[in-house]
């Protein structure tokens, strides 16, 4: 290499500019660019150069021409969801996710569809779909990962024992080299009759195709001839066989001539960059079934694996008891299979289940039809590469051995053989995978952040390839070789062919440019682990992090980078991530704000700590939905992240105009909650409006919204007076005062009363004098110093509980109860008591009212559930009041947009909309006309009505009403 540098320093002047006169996509040199792609879903971290997010095919030529000229390393990336390595790197990233995503082609009648690298999974599919087709291979990251991705690590995910691999499934490829030059590489007229036909490729340059075919650059040819006997005999016979290059696939005898594009799939980057594929499509069942069966451990459910394939499955999926944390409806036993049946009607793929469920010598089992049934039970298994992170004591796990395959008939003697290796070296995991195609998943216990740690870590891989090898087995099943598995291959291959794959790197890449240190001449297994850089101390923070043993820094660890939080479209009621959905950018997706947090940590490319403006910025884009808490596989909070780097990033210095005027909300309004009238005409002046909005750091698009002229606890004090007649009968309510409840909507709180004391015949009791606070506001702009004073003031005037529950209403209070309030003062008994008191009102009435007939209404409803309470306090009891008043439909997902202060702040506006534009407006505006209109949250209820001009209603007005005969 002409050029090398070291991880921390930054490319030569002359290279950006070079490349920045021959490309018209974006490059970004700068810290928060290079922070994002350090890492991916792997072990391991490798600090680029920059990221080129290039436009077409003529960019990444010339990116990879001026790479050449100044020895500048080139790392293709897509999703960046690879485990073992291979997406990162010291060079310029090629960030093929932004502009290269279009479906060029999509033939019907072929079966076939031209796409470009950068192409999400899901997105083929869903274009494929109406034609009743699919894309075959389907990694559990279906939602996230790009083509590109899937060719350069030969993906293949749970239907492989019917469609196969994705190198099962490509015709043709389109790449250029490192320097720039263009090859096409295709399969020949057999390929028709299955994936195996090939035709060799024809060389493309500027001027167009030349005459010619090759099976790559030039010596390929001569490089398989010079070793026939090698190549015929060094090679396992295996359905998941990933590891290495595929040079078997180049043999003369190979079913219609040598296959360079079968060669090519699983180089993980290493020999050029995909610009173009032309893939095979499959037709899609249209019916699916689900028998899911029992067994009494992992090595049964393994042992019976093979003997379904003669049914033709779908899928044979396995799992242990271990990987799931709930019973989820599971059939009796200690390990699943989870076996799809396709059928052209439901009936057929239910009777095709039902066969291999009789045939099937399994503990227990059972057959789902229901679509949402089978898709609640496969997000467990597709979850799983997130979930086995985390071990049932809450302890972390790793990947490294993430996806070794063994022949099917040997899959049961492995796993014994492989948890008693675990025992041998004191290590824990949770295997699970593809059962049918003998490829195990795991994620293990290794000790990755001291030596001692990292040198059983060597051993046991080493060991482990040995075990895999002794079995028949390929180190990668799926995944690739990346930097976790490369360095062991001779024990798979032996030397002299892995010497033949540095050899074949050579001939494509000479210079060595394209993703050095992966798959040919690989780093060591156990160099640039991402936990090197991090503090060895615990960081001094306020939050508790109880799930992280107070650390910080193993809170920022959560993220292992499966990417979860970059689905572009959110399914069913997820939450997360609604700031990536619209804005499109890694900086603005929870994995994104982690690396840059991780980096902020490092101190390596963001250097300033908790005063990072990198970090900053990301951050602020962050709604604070806590979406991530519930929906991301391993528990990532990153509203709590938001808020502690705040805390820190402000601290002793001028914060913005908004977190004095919305992060101290209580407190303005209970200052001026006696002057609501005037203020309210106020408010409606535009010019004073708007200058009040400047000052308080507001949108000037928002408005401010009215102020209640009878606060909630003076109502209900007329109403009840002090209420110490009941405390001495016991037969009182707790209902939380909240601020919104008490100084903007207390209709919902004259509504929630009806109804509490209708329904279980006590009382309501006014709140303490000075009222209560949860600290919300003060939490989420990262106060946390008031937030604390605010919240001990609350429990000072709180008092004792005794066991009596506590009903809030507003969905972000009860959350910040029952979770930042025990994490901010975890010495304090009162917070994790009234923490564990907290109930939403339908939990209340359900627990406290279980006999209590609600009014039957019959009406369609629409709305949001608020994101909050799907992240922290679930909607269950919810849904079964809407569904025993006959109101039917259900809420949409995803967030509204406004998320407390976050839609109210100035810079905020077009993101706030756009997220109420991305599933709450689109449902209310196609609901019925008689639908009701649902949202517990203020804010939810605020953007509606600032937003769709329609007036949303917590749950409790519209059960008041309706007690009241009307609507």
């Amino acid at each position: 290499m002409a050029e090398q540098h070291r991880p921390h320093t930054g490319p030569s002047p002359a290279f950006v500019a070079a490349l920045r006169s021959a490309v018209r996509g974006e490059s970004d040199f700068g810290a928060t660019a290079r922070s994002l792609m350090t890492m991916d879903a792997s072990n391991y971290r490798r600090v680029p150069l920059g990221v080129l997010a290039p436009r077409d095919a003529d960019d990444i030529a010339a990116a990879l021409t001026v790479c050449q000229e100044y020895g500048v390393p080139v790392v293709p990336r897509g999703g960046g969801t690879s485990i073992a390595g291979q997406a990162t790197g010291t060079g310029l990233v090629l960030d093929l996710t932004r502009h290269l995503r279009a479906i060029v082609d999509l033939d019907p009648a072929a079966r076939t569809a031209t796409v470009q690298p950068g192409v999400i999974l899901d997105d083929l599919r869903a274009a494929a779909a109406p034609h009743g087709l699919t894309f075959g291979p389907d990694p559990s990251t279906h939602s996230r990962c790009t083509l590109g991705g899937m060719i350069g690590n030969n993906s293949c995910g749970a239907h492989s024992v019917a469609w196969g691999t994705t190198a099962d499934n490509v015709r043709g490829l389109s790449v250029v080299r490192y320097g720039g030059e263009a090859l096409r590489l295709e399969q020949g007229a057999g390929a028709s009759a299955g994936p195996h036909g090939v035709r060799t490729g024809r060389t493309i340059g500027p001027e167009g195709v030349r005459a010619g075919r090759t099976i790559g650059p030039e010596g390929v040819r001569e490089l398989i001839r010079a070793h026939l006997a090698l190549l015929r005999t060094g090679y396992p016979d295996l359905p998941r066989r990933i590891s290495g290059y595929a040079l078997d696939a180049l043999l003369p005898e190979h079913p219609g001539g040598p296959d360079p594009v079968r060669a090519f799939c699983g180089s993980e980057g290493t020999l050029a960059v995909v610009t173009e594929a032309t893939v095979r499509l499959v037709e899609a069942p249209r019916a699916r079934a689900l028998a899911v069966l029992g067994y009494a451990d992992e090595a049964a459910a393994a042992e019976a694996a093979p003997g379904l394939l003669p049914y033709r499955p779908l899928t044979v999926e396995g799992m242990a008891a271990d990987l799931v944390r709930e019973p989820a409806g599971l059939p009796r036993g200690a390990a699943w299979l989870f076996v799809e049946t396709g059928g052209a009607t439901p009936a057929e793929a239910k009777a095709h289940a039902e066969r291999i469920l009789r045939g099937a010598d399994a503990v227990d089992g059972a057959v789902v039809t229901d679509p949402a049934g089978q898709r609640a039970l496969w997000r467990i298994r597709e979850d799983a590469a997130g979930t086995a992170t985390r071990m049932p004591d809450g302890s972390e796990a790793w990947p490294g051995w993430e996806d070794c395959a063994v022949p099917p008939a040997r899959l049961g003697p492995y796993l014994r053989d492989f948890r008693a290796l675990l025992a041998r070296h004191g290590l824990r995991g949770t295997p699970y995978g593809h059962f049918g195609d003998g490829c195990i998943h795991v994620r293990i216990d290794f000790d990755l952040l001291t030596p001692a740690g990292v040198s059983r870590f060597r051993r046991f891989s080493e060991e482990l390839a040995d075990l895999v090898v002794a079995h028949g087995g390929s180190l990668s099943g799926e995944h690739g070789d990346g930097q976790a598995r490369a360095e062991l291959l001779p024990r798979m291959y032996g030397d002299e062919l892995v010497s033949l794959f540095g050899a074949f790197k050579d001939l494509w890449d000479p210079d060595g440019g394209l993703n050095p240190g992966i798959l040919a001449r690989p780093a060591p297994l156990d160099a640039h682990l991402r936990f090197e850089v991090l503090p060895r101390r615990p960081v001094d923070v306020e939050f508790g992090y109880p799930q992280d043993g107070g650390d910080f820094a193993g809170a920022v660890r959560r993220c292992v980078g499966v990417a979860k939080c970059r689905t572009e479209q959110a399914p069913g009621a997820s939450v997360m991530c609604p700031s990536f959905r619209v804005t499109g950018e890694e900086a603005h997706s929870t994995r994104g704000r982690a690396r840059l947090l991780h980096e902020m940590l490092a101190g390596e490319v963001i250097t300033d700590g908790w005063r990072s403006t990198e970090v900053r910025d990301a951050l602020d884009l962050c709604l604070s939905c806590k979406g991530c808490r519930s929906d991301c596989p391993v528990g990532v909070d990153m509203a709590t992240y938001k808020a502690e780097f705040l805390h820190h990033h402000y601290r002793g210095r001028l914060r913005p105009a908004a977190h004095y005027a919305l992060g101290r909300l209580p407190q303005w309004l209970r200052l001026v909650g006696p002057l609501a009238r005037p203020l309210n005409s106020l408010a409606r002046l535009g010019p004073l409006a708007a200058l009040a909005k400047r000052l308080a750091g507001i949108a000037p698009e928002r408005t401010i919204p009215v102020l209640a002229t009878e606060t909630y606890s003076r109502w209900l004090r007329r109403r009840h007076g002090t209420g110490t007649h009941v405390l001495s009968s016991g037969k009182v309510v707790h209902l939380w005062a909240d601020t919104f409840t008490e100084y903007l909507s207390p209709q919902v709180g004259r509504a929630a009363v009806r109804v509490l004391e209708e329904a279980t015949g006590r009382t309501v009791l006014p709140p303490p004098p000075g009222g209560v606070c949860c600290g919300l506001t003060y939490v989420s702009t990262g106060q946390l110093d008031a937030a604390r004073r605010v919240m001990r003031r609350t429990l000072d005037r709180v008092g004792p509980l005794s066991g009596h529950p506590v009903v809030v209403l507003e969905p972000s209070c009860a959350a910040t109860l029952r979770t930042d309030l025990p994490e901010l003062l975890p010495d304090d008994p009162r917070a994790a008591e009234l923490a564990s008191s907290v109930r939403t009102f339908a939990q209340y009435l359900e627990e406290y009212a279980p006999d209590w007939t609600p009014p039957r209404l019959d009406r369609p409803v629409v709305g949001q559930t608020h994101c909050h309470q799907h992240a922290v306090l679930g909607d269950a009891a919810e849904r079964r009041l809407r569904e025993r008043m006959g109101l039917t439909g259900e809420l949409s997902g995803g967030c509204c947009g406004l998320a407390g202060n976050f839609g109210f702040e100035k810079g905020h506006w077009e993101v706030s909309v756009a997220c109420a534009e991305e599933q709450l407006l689109p449902s209310v505006r196609e609901s019925e006309p008689d639908a009701e209109l649902l949202a517990d949250g203020f804010s939810c209820r605020t953007q509606l009505d600032q937003l769709a001009g329609r007036r949303a209603r917590h749950l409790a007005e519209v059960i008041a009403e309706g007690l009241d005969g009307g609507r």
